[in-house]
């Protein structure tokens, strides 16, 4: 595996007195794509959510080495972006004025060449820049989250179920967008997803939560040939 760039250490978080998180520990490293799987209400949002800072943790969450950040704008600087799940994008801006608040925190003047260069992966949006992002369809808003996430130059993107509500093809598309960048580019992913076929396809390893704790982990491969993970997330 790859050096660490992400690591969490026996991370705890609630939503006031109710906890989601139980020790939860896991890894991604430099250039790797990860996947989180789980049933609904397992952790799975939450643990992105530790990550970046929207919920309240405890354990370590480290950074190449270091203490991440603790707000989302802290995480941001460290070049950590998250696209949520349901796109977040503002849907009464254009298509260009979210992808520029997608580089707030960035300083170094090269946000202009790295518009261009976010379109090129994306030519639909290209197509789109001064549209109303609320008037796109709901793949095109998902791009959207996704090339607004980019702006920021991230090492690591945080993503939480892209697939969820669009169609098949869409889907297909997100995904192999994703697969390019990390290839091409080396961004480290931490997805969480629902489809556990296409977030196998797409990631060297995998872990699956089950209420708040890792339950099974290791290679996408061997999570394919698991008899638990076959009868309850892939359907054979």
């Amino acid at each position: 595996m790859p050096g660490a760039l992400l690591e969490l250490r026996n991370v705890e978080a609630r939503y006031g007195p109710v906890a989601a998180l139980h020790g939860v520990s896991l890894t991604v490293g430099e250039r790797e794509v990860v996947a989180v799987l789980g049933a609904n209400g397992a952790g799975k949002t939450t643990t992105l959510r530790a990550i970046s800072g929207t919920v309240r943790r405890s354990g370590e969450i480290l950074l190449d080495g270091s203490p991440i950040g603790r707000t989302p704008e802290a995480t941001a600087r460290q070049q950590v972006a998250h696209v949520p799940e349901g796109r977040g994008t503002f849907v009464d801006l254009s298509v260009e004025e979210n992808l520029r608040l997608g580089a707030y925190t960035r300083r170094d003047g090269r946000v202009a060449a790295d518009l261009d260069r976010v379109l090129d992966w994306f030519p639909r949006l290209r197509e789109r820049l001064p549209q109303q992002a609320g008037t796109l369809s709901g793949g095109e808003q998902q791009m959207l989250a996704l090339a607004r996430a980019l702006m920021l130059s991230p090492r690591l993107l945080l993503l939480d179920e892209p697939s969820l509500g669009l169609a098949p093809l869409i889907v297909a598309e997100l995904f192999a967008i994703v697969r390019r960048l990390n290839e091409e580019e080396g961004l480290a992913v931490l997805v969480v997803e629902q489809n556990a076929t296409v977030a196998l396809a797409a990631a060297a390893r995998a872990y699956v939560l089950e209420a708040g704790r890792v339950a099974v982990e290791g290679p996408s491969a061997e999570l394919r040939e698991h008899d638990e993970v076959r009868r309850s997330y892939l359907g054979y």
